[in-house]
Parts: structure tokens; C-alpha cells; sequence
């Protein structure tokens, strides 16, 4: 079958193929389930175990769990055996350490519960199968560190790695093949060294030394309170595309890429604004509506699902939790969608810009900090120019975007992402706050030493303030509640009533490198205000509101050059952010750079001992190494596309005009139709193929030149190879235009974007 014929027959497919149902649980009585009733079924919760352990096993393990004593061998065994007949129960026949390495997804391997014991008796050897998970096989397990990237960490003579037990996330079952389940342990991964291999150890990490940090300022702000543990609070708003997955078999770009090369605007795409919010196709609602359902199974709390801006756009949001498990909820939820959608013959999307032209995809993490109060350090209550906690806090986030804004550059950093940042639809590379009119208010008033303005004159109207009601005019509608502030969706790390969103997060990574990098941030600032405010307080017990104050007055000072309120798009924010001294990171290899400079070293390896200098350098070449990997597959891939199925369809197309017209010539009708379209063609053949030529040999000579100096193989990608990408891809998007539709081999827009 031609391209033509298989894209048509994609279209029939998509057309015709059945819908997938699946049955809602039910009780016995016929009534649906309630949510909260399946929410975690599939979880082994601290509940599950306590129940199934002898209380001073339980005990043993739950001070462990909050670091007061080792995990011994006894308690170790006992919850492995309890774990194992409760999977087992759930039909696990498996068990797996489920890891992050540094790939942007997670990692598994399958052991089996089967064991054979063998018994040697004078008639031979007996063999007797057993179930069998002991504890030291639930604590650890062994993958091949080398076939990872370590950055230079590990090598194929220094293989081993080991992975453990993170007893913070709990463990659970997933449906395997044919009837069968599997059990997954959370699980960081090291080297044979010790060192940090993947991206939950440093979060773990990260959390560990704010919550003392943060734990210490709370505590010296309010002795009274005696907090003893603070953690971070996390919800990671996942947007996606879903295409055909027919249609998506067609695409070799989107197969090995994760987006498309070439491709053509639809006449009708997002311009009228009408699909944000819009209805969701039954299709896409129906496998949604799948993937809540294993996801309440798996206690991952999604609260929100909508259409997003683009065609084929949609969002999944969850409730907040704390940042580890939040992590561990998000990777997992974007491998349920990606089985889910298999399953209703939809394939979903995760790059950031799969398709050029119209809104690519993010992942806003909504960061706050809470105490084991339950009390949020970044509410501002109801009069926050009196919460002083609260604005310290607030200037602590403020102080770790001015010190490691770079930093926090690096952490959403990579070739996907760079095709999102600044791009009309997500924040631009430059890092600044949005707080709202009025907690500027707030903080220019306690700076100048005056009396706040009146959020409530007219003049204020458009802004959001807490305590306030709005009047809609409309006698049968009731007033509502307006929040603190409004929303500014072009800035990268805007606050949001009582959180940060990070909204510069690309939709594929894992959030946990950036959350680490936040967290650490935050910590050395915490650190720095704790000291200055030690220093004010002096030999008195606990500090005065003069001295809160005179605190909080030099970080205001110090930090007002990281607040924005205007449009981060605009040419003049770009201006007036170098003229503040803010850095304009504009390149994901140029970032990669300040993972290494002497300040952000210092900080995450020394101030914060969160990273060792080996593993900071290690990841350092693996963002690079990734980076010129994912432009040379990306280049690779376009010269195929390109020689192998554009360029034969336009000489077949021009073959068919000149066939065309030598016919009519020869029965007397002119042909001047034909030819003119012809030569209309030519150049544009013509022009595709001499910039085919120049990307094979930037792509030859890259890959030739690949050096020790891992910055400067994706420097070089960067310059020579990425341009190439772009002008052969408005070559042949040129040519999609000029080319008959009956010749064009891949599916276009309207049919990737429209037919689900």
C-alpha cells in the first residue's frame, strides 16, 4: 500500500474500530463504589501493615521509617512475608525495585516468588517448590549499574549498583500479563560507591536537610510551637497530547522522537480559543476515565481533568501530597496513560512540543511547605503584613530564585524543552517571582515604613483580595469569595494563594531534579535567614518584632530585583532582566554550564552536602551527553523521513505532472496548468534537497568530532545541527503545501490532531 493509502485506511480505522468499556466496581447490592472506597485498595498502607504485623514489629519499622534506628533483620523478614501473602492474595506472582534512574522515566526488573529447595536423599535429589521473599531480598537488588547513565560514575568493568528500599513510599500491586500482578517496591539506586545514581536519592536528600532547616527557623520564630518535622508539598499539573495510534504507527518522527519533524499547520487548529475546557471526546474521556480508576487503586489522588489549549491537548491534576511520594504518583500515573491509551488504540504524548505551531505541554509543580501540624509556612492568612512566619518564608523562596535562579534553569533544562520556554505559551528562561499586587503591597509597605493601601477602592477592582467578596450584579447569583492574588501564566515560579507554581517544568521530565534543586535552593536561604535573624536576636530568648522586622526589611531590599508582575513574554521584561542583573539562559547546553560553577557547587555540594562533587559532575555530563543524543536521533530520523519517503513522493508527484502534461501535449490540449505547477515544484524540491545535504554533512561532522568535553558535543549539536533541523523542516513543510495530497506519505496535522 502507498503512504496515501495507509493514511486512509488509518482514517477508517479510527473511523470504526470499537469502542473499549470497562465495569465500574460495585458493591454487592449493585451500587456503585464510592471513590474513598477504592482509593489505595492496591497500596500496602501503613494501616494494611499494621494490621498484618505483631505490634512491636510494626513499632520497630515505624521507627525506622523517621530515621531513629536501622531496619534489623527480624522486622525486615516479618514484612516481607506480610507483603508477600498480600500481593499474592491480589494474584502477584512477581515482585520488582522500582527506580528512577537518570532517564526521565523509571526502571524495573521481574523477580518471581517461586524458589525451589532442594533435598538430597538416598534415592537422589528431591525438589519442592515454595513461595519464598525474604527481607534481605525486600531491602536490596542488584542491577547492572553500567548500562545506566552514571556520567563516567560506572563503567562495564564496575557494574555493580545496588538498589534499596524507600520505606517513605509504600509499596503496591499492578496488574501483569494474563491475570497476574506484580508487586513494586519503591526503590532508590547507588553505585557499588555509594553514590547517588538516580533522582530520588537526592530528593529524599533535599527533603531531609529542609525540613531541619525549616524545622529550626519555625522554631526560632515560635518557640511555643515545638515543631519537630517540615516537609514539601507537591502537585504536578501533567498535561499531554493523545493522536490515533494508527496514525501515530505512520509517523516515524513521533515513533523515535516523540514529536513531529515535519508537518503543516490545519486551517483550524487553536486560534478561536474554543477548546480549552471544551468537551473531551468520548474516547479520550473514556480512557481518562480508565486511568482514574487505576489510579485511585494505586492511591493517587487525581482531582482535576480538562481539555487544554491545543487540539489533542488534554491536563490530569492531582491533590497535593508530600514531594517524594508526589513524584512517585506523577511517574506513575504517566506510565498508567501510556498503557491505558494503548488499550483505546490512542497513543498519548508526552514531549513538550510534538507539534510545532500550537501550544506544547508542561508540568506545573505546585510547591509549598508545611509543618507536622498540618500548617502551611506559605499561607498568608488573612492579613499576611502581620504573618510575619509567613513573609519570612516568602523572602527565603524569594532569596533561593536571586542566588540559583541559573540553577533552577538547569533543572528544567533539555532539548524537548527548549522548543516550550518562552515560546508563547511557557515562561521564558529568565527566572523571576509573580507575586501579586498586593503581597508587593505588603512588601513595599513594610520596607518604607508606611501604611498599607486600600485593596478595596476602585482602583484595585481588577486585583483578587483576600477576605473580599466579588458582586457580579446579578441578583440570583451568590457573591463569591476573591483570592489573594490574581494570575500571571507568564511567569516561570508565580504564587498561587498559599504555593509557588513552577510552571517552567517540561511535561516528559521527571519533577524530581527540579524539586531537588527548589529545595536545596530554599534550604541555603532558610540557613542565611536563620543565621541573620540569630544575629539580631542576640542573648534574648526569642526574637522581638523589631527584630523580625529589621530581618525581613534587608531581604525585601535584597531580593526586589527577583519580583516581576508584568508580561514575561514581552521584549521589554527580556531588557529590563538584564538590566537587573537576572540571568537570560537561552540554550539548554549554555545551562548545563552553571551546574559547575564554583557558587551552585558550593551550595548543593557543600552548603547543603546534597550532591558529592562526583555526582554533580556525573550529572553534569549526562544532561549533555542526553542532549546531543536526543539532536543527533532527532537529525538521523529527519534524514530518513526526508530521503527516503518525502523526496521519492515529490518525484513521483513531478513525474505525474510531466507524464500529465507530455499527454496532452501529444493529443493537442494545452498543458500549460501542469507545467506551471511544475515549475512551481521544482525549486522547492530543489531547495529541500540542498539543505538535506547540509544536514547530513552538520550530522557527519558532529558525530565525528565527539569529544571527552561533553558541553561542547552539545554546544556543537546546538549551533551546527539544530538550525538544520529547523530549515530542512520549513523546506519540507513548503513542499507539503505544493505536493498532492494523494503523494504525501506521512499523516498530516488534521489527521493526527483531529481524529480522536
Amino acid at each position: 500500500m502507498t503512504g496515501y493509502e495507509l493514511r486512509k485506511s488509518a482514517l477508517v480505522s479510527a473511523a470504526t474500530a470499537p469502542k473499549r468499556e470497562i465495569q465500574y466496581p460495585h458493591k454487592p447490592d449493585g451500587k456503585p463504589k464510592y471513590s474513598s472506597e477504592i482509593f489505595g485498595e492496591n497500596v500496602f498502607t501503613l494501616k494494611t501493615m499494621a494490621k498484618a504485623l505483631p505490634k512491636p514489629i510494626f513499632a520497630s519499622f515505624l521507627k525506622q521509617r523517621r530515621g531513629r534506628q536501622n531496619l534489623d533483620k527480624t522486622t525486615a523478614d516479618s514484612i516481607a512475608h506480610a507483603v508477600r501473602v498480600w500481593a499474592m492474595d491480589r494474584g502477584a506472582t512477581h515482585y520488582t525495585h522500582w527506580f528512577q534512574p537518570q532517564t526521565g522515566t523509571t526502571a524495573e526488573k521481574h523477580d518471581a516468588f517461586l524458589s525451589l529447595v532442594s533435598n538430597f536423599t538416598p534415592g537422589g535429589e528431591e525438589v519442592t517448590p515454595i513461595d519464598q521473599f525474604s527481607g534481605s531480598q525486600l531491602l536490596q537488588s542488584e542491577p547492572d549499574a553500567s548500562s545506566f547513565p552514571s556520567g563516567g560514575m560506572r563503567s562495564t568493568f564496575e557494574a555493580r549498583g545496588y538498589t534499596i528500599w524507600d520505606t517513605s513510599s509504600s509499596m503496591f500491586v499492578q496488574n501483569g500479563p494474563n491475570g497476574t500482578a506484580i508487586l513494586y517496591i519503591p526503590s532508590v539506586y547507588i553505585s557499588y560507591n555509594g553514590d547517588a545514581l538516580d533522582e530520588k536519592t537526592v530528593l529524599l536528600r533535599s527533603n531531609d536537610v529542609l525540613s531541619r532547616a525549616a524545622t529550626e527557623l519555625v522554631n526560632l520564630l515560635e518557640p511555643e510551637s515545638h515543631v519537630s518535622h517540615v516537609y514539601t508539598t507537591l502537585g504536578t499539573e501533567q498535561e499531554f497530547f493523545m493522536v490515533d495510534r494508527t496514525m501515530y504507527a505512520l509517523r516515524p518522527d513521533l515513533k523515535i522522537t516523540g514529536r513531529t519533524l515535519v508537518g503543516q499547520l490545519p486551517p483550524r487548529h487553536q486560534q478561536l480559543e474554543d477548546h480549552y475546557f471544551g468537551r473531551i471526546p468520548s474516547r479520550v474521556m473514556s480512557a481518562i476515565s480508565e486511568l482514574e480508576l487505576e489510579c485511585l487503586r494505586l492511591g493517587i489522588p487525581i482531582k482535576t481533568r480538562h481539555n487544554e489549549v491545543a487540539p489533542g491537548q488534554f491536563e490530569v491534576a492531582p491533590i497535593f501530597e508530600e514531594a517524594s511520594v508526589a513524584v512517585d504518583h506523577n511517574l506513575l500515573t504517566m506510565d498508567i496513560l501510556h498503557k491505558v491509551a494503548h488499550r483505546h488504540n490512542l497513543r498519548v504524548l508526552f514531549h513538550e512540543k510534538p507539534f510545532k505551531g500550537i501550544n506544547g505541554s508542561g508540568k506545573h509543580c505546585n510547591w509549598a511547605i508545611a509543618t507536622d501540624r498540618g500548617e502551611n509556612l506559605l499561607d498568608p492568612t488573612v492579613r499576611p503584613e502581620t504573618n510575619f512566619r509567613f513573609i519570612i518564608f516568602l523572602l527565603a523562596v524569594l532569596r533561593a530564585l536571586q542566588e540559583h535562579a541559573a540553577l533552577l534553569r538547569v533543572a528544567i533544562s533539555s532539548s524537548s524543552n527548549e522548543h516550550r520556554l518562552g515560546a508563547q505559551e511557557a515562561p521564558p528562561g529568565i527566572i523571576s517571582a509573580f507575586l501579586g499586587d498586593q503581597l508587593n503591597e505588603v512588601l513595599n509597605a513594610i520596607e518604607e515604613d508606611r501604611p498599607m493601601k486600600n485593596f478595596s477602592v476602585p482602583q484595585f477592582q481588577s486585583i483578587k483580595v483576600g477576605g473580599t467578596v466579588l458582586d457580579v450584579k446579578v441578583s440570583a447569583l451568590p457573591h463569591i469569595a476573591r483570592d489573594l492574588t490574581d494570575r500571571n501564566r507568564t511567569s516561570p515560579f508565580a504564587f498561587t494563594g498559599n504555593k509557588f507554581e513552577f510552571r517552567a517544568v517540561g511535561s516528559k521530565q521527571s519533577p524530581s531534579f527540579p524539586v531537588t534543586v527548589l529545595n536545596c535552593a530554599v534550604t541555603a536561604a532558610i540557613r542565611e535567614i536563620t543565621a541573620e535573624l540569630r544575629a539580631q536576636v542576640g542573648s534574648k530568648p526569642r526574637p522581638s518584632d523589631e527584630d523580625k522586622l529589621a530581618v525581613i526589611r534587608k531581604y525585601i531590599k535584597l531580593t526586589k530585583n527577583v519580583r516581576f508582575e508584568g508580561d514575561n513574554y514581552s521584549e521589554a521584561w527580556v531588557q529590563e532582566a538584564e538590566r537587573r542583573g537576572l540571568p537570560n539562559i537561552k540554550s539548554a547546553p549554555e545551562a548545563f554550564t552553571y551546574l559547575i560553577k564554583e557558587k551552585h557547587v558550593n551550595m548543593l555540594t557543600k552548603e547543603t552536602a546534597i550532591f558529592t562533587e562526583g555526582e554533580l559532575r556525573s550529572r553534569y555530563h549526562i544532561l549533555n551527553e542526553r542532549y546531543a543524543k536526543d539532536i543527533i536521533i532527532e537529525a538521523e530520523t529527519l534524514k530518513a523521513i526526508v530521503g527516503q519517503q518525502i523526496l521519492p513522493s515529490a518525484f513521483e508527484y513531478r513525474k505525474s505532472l510531466a507524464e500529465a502534461a507530455a499527454s496532452l501535449k501529444a493529443v493537442g490540449v494545452e498543458s500549460a496548468p501542469e507545467i506551471d505547477t511544475l515549475q512551481e515544484l521544482t525549486p522547492l524540491v530543489a531547495g529541500l534537497q540542498a539543505e538535506y545535504r547540509k544536514l547530513i554533512a552538520a550530522v557527519d561532522a558532529c558525530v565525528a568530532h565527539e569529544s571527552d568535553d561533553s558541553n561542547a558535543h552539545a554546544m556543537a549539536a546546538y549551533k551546527d545541527v539544530v538550525p538544520l533541523i529547523a530549515s530542512v523542516r520549513a523546506a519540507a513543510d513548503a513542499l507539503e503545501v505544493a505536493v498532492a495530497d494523494k503523494f504525501w506519505p506521512l499523516p498530516k496535522y488534521t489527521e493526527l490532531l483531529l481524529t480522536i
